[in-house]
């Protein structure tokens, strides 16, 4: 069953961070707490990690792109 995992509030009221790199494709194996991509705000770069083990079957952004908080990152069909 996939799962959809949103772009969590980063904190400090940000409506928004941009992709700075994914360090996952789709296919991708994931463990729970993996980094998956970097993340810009208006304070600092984060690296977000999955919230569960397994595989990545769709990203929702590209490096570059601007995403909301709330919106969905990445699918991952859990193990």
């Amino acid at each position: 069953m996939a799962f959809e995992f949103k772009l969590p509030d980063l904190g400090e009221g940000l409506e928004e961070g941009e992709i700075v790199q994914w360090l996952v494709k789709e296919g991708d194996a994931v463990t729970e707490d993996q980094p998956m991509v970097k993340v810009l705000t208006d304070k600092a770069e984060v690296e977000i990690p999955s919230p569960k083990a397994g595989t990545i079957t769709k990203l929702h952004a590209a490096d570059g792109d601007k995403v909301k908080v709330g919106a969905t990152l990445v699918e991952i069909d859990e193990a």
